[in-house]
């Protein structure tokens, strides 16, 4: 017999062996005085159930006892204790409304529309994260924009950029500097920061800013009453693609009524290989740290205070024209929370945050340092506010309603020292100055009103209503595009967004949802403002409009998930879900040929056109994500994810630009308390739909197995390792910048790493 299925017979057994004891019980509504079918039960130590058409159970719990929780779609839970008898026990349950959770903790898989969750058990993901990005690697429905290792955004449903709301903490922001994006908000928080990630998947709310393609959360973590008292980790990973290394510190001091925590990481990152060997630049240094402080009032009443700044240092991009010399930030957040009140007034939540990135990127170690020296010095501040009252005006009702400020301001320039030209050396350097932002601003005010309402039990209903009004304006104006715009005053915009939905849950094991999104985003300071400067994946230099119309996407979604018990053969649970969803677009902007404007630096070099963003009105989405997996014998677990985007843009005849190809995953883990392993195929397709005229060109598909394994020898002590690429396959993601401006290499898609193996320790204290 093969060892490890006599290693899994062994184990399942003195498992077994170990919860010998029967338990049995029944499930009642405290107020109908009828059974409960369905209900879930869960023990903390021990295999979870449901109840039976009757209402009745029955589990094993270890001899020494166990918690039980039992829980049920518009009851409040049962948390108690219990020991092995033959006597069945008897549950009552009391009925209680869907409520919302407060700002500071935003999700609730039953009350936020077409919500997702992913937890970030960094310790178990073994491979050390380059940023916040490298959270959303295996996370299905999203897909990754790469122009080296460290400027990496997250692309979801083909939405990027500011077509998602991505913030953390319930709202704080930090955008980003460069043109180019070399310095995303994900590049601004520390990735072992991050608790969990909240995901809604469409503008399917109004409460958290202007939405477009959807909100993501990044949450931080926050001490419990099981972190009372002094302690901390520290932790270390090496990659031996790139030779690269991690290392990480936490300590924390949390009682009652004050928490103090602080963190400090140090990312050193080498130049890759791809399958092939081949070298790609993309090293970088980054230096983190952050204070937390809170203080609680009372039980229900917290002022907290959060700064962080992040320092990265000799970034290499490979598929960008120019690379950071410094990429300095500070972000400063402060929240108040009050909830739990009775009356009108049940909670209030306040949020005020300021953030300043401080950019330099050069051009020393590229080509055309031979004939132009350049050096760019850009600055972004964000700075925003919210305050929000939830109000109970009925039993049953509960509305939010508040107003919210977000101020995004940039400036700098780029200074070229001419060293030659197509006659050849110049005696004398000629020196220029380009501004790269014009001295810009966008202001958004917001106010928003959404309620929440059961219809019954099983049944609750959501809408929601906003107003923005945007204020947008260049106050140092280049003398170019001042005399190809004249109407450069400020401009104001007035944009209305809402939401409807529906979720239904029949049982404990069925959830089903209907919504339907208006979300509205008014242009970004690179479609508005950028002058003469390549910011695209092309060799245009691009040119802004600031006379753009808002885009509007109006999202439907139908979604639903569930999970069946299974008996016998060793067979646990099946869980399933999917969504499916349209978007048609309105005043959707692209960046077009405009034959009629010229390149401004390096007249002679092709293309000698440029790019303007326009407005098209004739463009669409559509798509679906699945899911399916099942518990078996226990501790083991396979699940299949797939997920599939097509959009249209119908005025140009070719597909929107940045849309991942269909992907598909299967995963099989094992997991115990002291030992867990798992294993991931990913099977990417072919592209062949494509925007051309954003630069894109077919890419091939490919399929990747990564392997991770880990365990705890003692009390606190994690290791861990990890095998990604194990056939050190070479290929690249449709996403993926081409290389740019680079001596070695064409205008071809950067490779992604070729086999990369991977080691990491924690210990707590």
């Amino acid at each position: 017999m093969d060892f490890k299925y006599l290693l899994v017979s062994l184990l399942f057994s003195i498992g077994q062996f170990s919860m010998a004891q029967n338990f049995t019980g029944t499930v009642w509504d405290s107020q109908n005085n009828r059974p409960l079918p369905e209900a879930h039960v869960i023990p903390r130590h021990g295999k979870a159930t449901y109840t039976d058409a009757n209402g009745n159970f029955q589990l094993s719990v270890p001899k020494e006892g166990t918690t039980l929780t039992i829980s049920y779609m518009g009851y409040k839970p049962i948390e108690q204790w219990v020991s092995p008898t033959d006597t069945p026990a008897r549950f009552l349950m009391q009925e209680a409304p869907i409520e919302v959770g407060a700002v500071m903790v935003t999700g609730n898989a039953h009350t936020d529309p077409v919500f997702a969750e992913a937890t970030n058990d960094y310790v178990k993901k073994i491979v050390q994260p380059r940023n916040v990005a490298d959270l959303f690697d295996d996370l299905n429905g999203f897909s990754l924009i790469k122009r080296g290792n460290y400027a990496i955004d997250p692309s979801f449903r083909a939405s990027q950029y500011e077509q998602l709301n991505v913030q953390f903490d319930g709202g704080t922001k930090a955008m980003h500097a460069c043109p180019n994006r070399m310095d995303p908000i994900t590049t601004h928080v520390i990735p072992e920061e991050i608790e969990k990630i909240e995901i809604i998947k469409g503008p399917y709310t109004v409460r958290y800013g202007a939405t477009f393609g959807g909100i993501v959360n990044l949450v931080t973590q926050k001490p419990g009453a099981d972190d009372y008292g002094l302690g901390g980790s520290v932790q270390g990973g090496y990659e031996s693609n790139g030779n690269s290394w991690v290392t990480m510190a936490r300590l924390q001091q949390a009682t009652e009524q004050y928490d103090i925590a602080g963190n400090f990481g140090l990312r050193d990152f080498g130049n890759y290989e791809d399958g092939d060997g081949v070298e790609i630049p993309s090293s970088f240094r980054s230096l983190d740290y952050g204070l937390r402080l809170g203080y609680n009032f009372t039980e229900n009443q917290r002022l907290q205070a959060h700064w962080r700044q992040s320092y990265g240092r000799d970034v290499l991009h490979a598929g960008l024209p120019m690379d950071t010399e410094k990429d300095n930030s500070s972000v400063f957040s402060l929240d108040y929370t009050l909830n739990g009140r009775n009356g009108l007034i049940k909670a209030l939540d306040a949020k005020a945050y300021y953030s300043y990135v401080d950019h330099l990127m050069t051009n020393a170690q590229r080509p055309t340092f031979m004939m132009v020296d350049a050096v760019s010095a850009v600055d972004a501040v964000t700075a925003g506010g919210k305050v929000e009252l939830e109000l109970k005006p009925t039993e049953n009702l509960n509305l939010f309603t508040g107003v919210d400020l977000l101020h995004i301001a940039r400036d700098g320039q780029r200074t070229r020292l001419v060293k030659r030209n197509a006659m050849g050396p110049l005696a004398t350097p000629m020196e220029f100055t380009d501004k790269v932002w014009q001295d810009s601003y966008i202001d958004d005010y917001g106010v928003f009103v959404e309620g929440n309402y059961p219809i019954n039990p099983k049944t609750l209903v959501t809408a929601g209503l906003r107003y923005d009004g945007v204020v947008s304006e260049t106050q140092d104006p280049e003398a170019d595009f001042a005399a190809l715009y004249t109407d450069l005053d400020r401009r104001t915009e007035h944009n209305i967004s809402g939401t409807a939905s529906i979720k239904y849950a029949p049982s404990s094991r069925f959830l089903m949802e209907v919504a339907y999104g208006r979300g509205v985003r008014s242009a970004n300071m690179i479609e508005r403002f950028i002058n003469h400067l390549s910011v695209g994946q092309d060799p245009y230099e691009y040119v802004g409009n600031p006379n753009l119309d808002a885009e509007v996407n109006n999202q439907f979604e139908v979604g639903f998930k569930g999970k069946i018990p299974l008996e016998g053969k060793g067979l646990d649970q099946f869980n399933y879900g999917s969504s499916f969803y349209y978007s048609f677009y309105e005043n959707y902007i692209v960046a077009l040929i405009d034959p009629s404007q010229n390149r401004k630096f390096m007249p002679m070099q092709e293309p000698t056109s440029v790019k303007v963003f326009r407005n098209l009105n004739d463009a669409y989405k559509t798509g679906v994500e699945v899911n399916a997996g099942v518990d078996f014998l226990n501790d083991f677990n396979f699940t299949t994810e797939l997920s599939y985007v097509y959009a249209k843009n119908k005025d140009l005849g070719e597909s929107l630009p940045l849309v991942p190809p269909l992907t598909t995953r299967f995963k099989l883990g094992f997991e115990k308390e002291k030992f867990w392993a798992n294993a991931t195929y990913t099977l990417t397709s072919k592209q062949d739909h494509i925007a051309s005229s954003f630069g894109e060109t077919e890419t091939e598909g490919y399929d990747i197995l990564d392997i991770r394994l880990g365990f705890v020898p003692i009390k606190n002590l994690t290791l861990g390792l990890a095998a990604l690429n194990l056939f050190d396959k070479t290929y690249h993601n449709h996403l993926n910048f081409a290389f740019n401006n680079q001596a070695d290499f064409d205008s071809v898609p950067i490779n992604d790493p070729g086999r990369n193996l991977s080691a990491f320790v924690q210990y707590n204290f």
